[in-house]
C-alpha cells in the first residue's frame, strides 16, 4: 500500500527533468513544465468533477511536505469538503483578519503613496499629509478602518478647537476637503478589501442630511485678526516664547506670508545677502513664483536659527520634517492660556492667518503705501502688467521699504519711515 501511495523518492524528484506529470499516488503529482519548472499538484474528484490544486514549487515544498498537504486534502474530501473551496475560505478569513489590523492612518499612508505620482506637485501631497495628521489622525487614526462609521466621520468634522469653535463651521472649506479625503481613503480601503459597505464619508444623500450647508459668504469670512495697534506688545510676548513653532509664527508675521508657505520654506529659497525669499510657483496659491523682500527683523530672525544637517526646512519639526499647521496654531493657543487672550475686535481668539489682515489694515490705515504694494506683498492676484511691474526694481524697492517699516513697527510699536511710508507714530496699546 505504501508503494502505491509513495511512488516517488526525493532523489527521483531532484533528478527528473523531462516535461510531464509524475504521480506519487493518492492524487499527489509532480508537474514539470516545458520550461523546466517543477511544482506539486493535487488531483482529485468531488461531486463528479475533476479538480486540481497547486501545492507549491518543489524548491519551496519538499516531497514530505507535499505528501502531508495531500493527506490533509484527502481528509477534507472524506468529509465532503472541497479542498479548493476551503483554501479560498481560509484566504478570505486571512484578508479579514488583516483588515481588522489596518488602521485609518495606515490606509491613508498607503493611499497617498499610491496616488502621489499622479498629483501635480509635492505641495498637494504635503497638504494631504498635513490635513490628515492635523484633523483626522487624532480622532480616528488608530481605529481599524473596517470599524469607521458615520458617527466617527461626523466626530472628525465637528471637533472643536481650543476656542470652542466647531471645525465644520469655523473652517468649512478645510473641513470639506478633509471630508473628501476621508471618503477617498475609505473608498480605497473598500476596494482593497479592508472594509465593506457604503462609504460613511459620502456627502450626497448622506452627510448632507447631518451637517449644515455653509454658505460661500460664510466660508470666505476673514480670520480673526489682532488690531494692528497691538502688534508691538504682541510681538514682545511672542519673542519670549521658545521653540521653532514660535519662530515660524514670528516669521509669518514679519513676511505677511501664508502659514503654509512659511512651514514649507527652504533654506535654498533664501538669499540672505539680497534679502529675498523666493517662493516657487508650486507652493503658491496663485501658482506663480513670488519674491518676498526680507526686512532687517526677518533677516535677524533667520540668522538666529539653527540649521539641521538632515533638513532644508527653515522651521523643521523634531525629525526634520515639515511642521504641521496645528503646531503654529498651538503657539497662539498657549499664549491665550490663563488670560483674557489675544482677541480680535469682536472678542474672538486670533488666528495665525489673521495676521495677514492685521498687516493689510496697518498698511491701509497707518501708511501712505499704494494699495497695490500691500496687495502684492500679500501675494494677491493682480493684473499681469501690474504683477510684472511689482516684480521689477522700483516697485520691489517700495515693497522692501514697506516690509522694513512693518518689521520696525512690530518691534517697537512705532515706525521709522523710509519717506513714503507711515506718517504718524502709533503708540503701543496694551491688551
Amino acid at each position: 500500500m505504501s508503494r502505491q501511495i509513495h511512488k516517488l523518492t526525493a532523489k527521483e524528484v531532484e533528478k527528473k527533468s523531462a516535461p510531464g506529470l509524475y504521480g506519487d499516488g493518492g492524487g499527489l503529482t509532480l508537474q514539470i513544465t516545458k520550461a523546466g519548472v517543477k511544482s506539486w499538484l493535487f488531483r482529485y474528484m468531488i461531486d463528479g468533477r475533476a479538480r486540481g490544486m497547486g501545492l507549491g514549487p518543489v524548491h519551496t515544498v519538499t516531497l514530505a511536505e507535499a505528501r502531508q498537504m495531500a493527506t490533509e486534502a484527502r481528509k477534507l474530501i472524506l468529509n465532503g469538503i472541497d479542498p479548493l473551496e476551503e483554501k479560498a475560505r481560509r484566504k478570505a478569513a486571512s484578508v479579514l483578519t488583516k483588515a481588522k489590523l489596518m488602521t485609518f492612518d495606515q490606509c491613508a499612508t498607503a493611499y497617498i503613496k499610491a496616488h502621489r505620482a499622479g498629483w501635480k506637485n509635492a505641495k498637494h501631497a504635503d497638504q494631504w499629509v498635513n490635513t490628515i495628521s492635523t484633523y483626522v489622525s487624532p480622532v480616528i487614526g488608530a481605529i481599524p478602518v473596517c470599524d469607521i462609521d458615520t458617527a466617527l466621520v461626523v466626530k472628525v468634522l465637528t471637533q472643536k478647537d481650543g476656542s470652542g469653535a466647531q471645525f465644520w463651521e469655523s473652517k468649512n472649506e478645510t473641513a470639506s476637503r478633509v471630508r473628501g479625503r476621508i471618503e477617498a481613503v475609505l473608498g480605497w480601503a473598500a476596494t482593497s478589501g479592508f472594509r465593506s459597505g457604503d462609504n460613511p464619508a459620502r456627502w450626497r444623500g448622506h452627510l448632507e442630511n447631518l451637517l449644515a450647508k455653509i454658505s460661500k459668504a460664510k466660508r470666505t469670512k476673514n480670520h480673526p485678526s489682532l488690531p494692528w495697534v497691538q502688534m508691538g506688545v504682541f510681538m514682545e510676548a511672542l519673542r519670549k516664547r521658545e521653540g521653532i513653532a514660535a519662530r515660524a509664527v514670528e516669521f509669518t508675521i514679519l513676511t505677511a506670508a501664508r502659514s503654509g508657505e512659511v512651514r514649507g520654506a527652504m533654506w535654498s529659497e533664501i538669499d540672505l545677502e539680497a534679502k529675498v525669499w523666493t517662493i516657487p510657483a508650486g507652493r503658491m496659491k496663485a501658482h506663480r513664483e513670488h519674491e518676498v523682500p526680507l526686512s532687517d527683523a526677518a533677516i535677524k530672525l533667520l540668522k538666529s536659527l539653527q540649521r539641521l544637517e538632515n533638513s532644508d526646512y527653515l522651521f523643521p519639526g523634531t525629525k526634520g520634517q515639515q511642521l504641521s499647521d496645528m503646531s503654529l496654531t498651538a503657539v497662539i493657543r498657549r499664549m491665550n492660556d490663563g488670560r483674557a487672550g489675544w482677541l480680535d475686535k469682536d472678542g474672538k481668539a486670533i488666528t495665525v492667518h489673521g495676521f495677514r489682515s492685521t498687516f493689510r489694515m496697518w498698511a491701509a490705515e497707518a501708511t501712505n503705501y499704494p494699495r497695490e504694494v500691500a496687495e502684492h506683498a500679500l501675494a494677491h492676484q493682480l493684473p499681469n502688467a501690474v504683477e510684472r511691474a511689482y516684480q521689477r526694481g522700483t516697485q520691489f524697492k517700495k515693497r522692501a521699504a514697506m516690509m522694513n517699516d512693518w518689521g520696525q513697527f512690530c518691534g517697537r510699536g512705532s515706525v521709522l519711515t523710509s519717506g513714503i511710508g507711515v506718517v504718524t507714530s502709533i503708540a503701543q496699546s496694551v491688551v
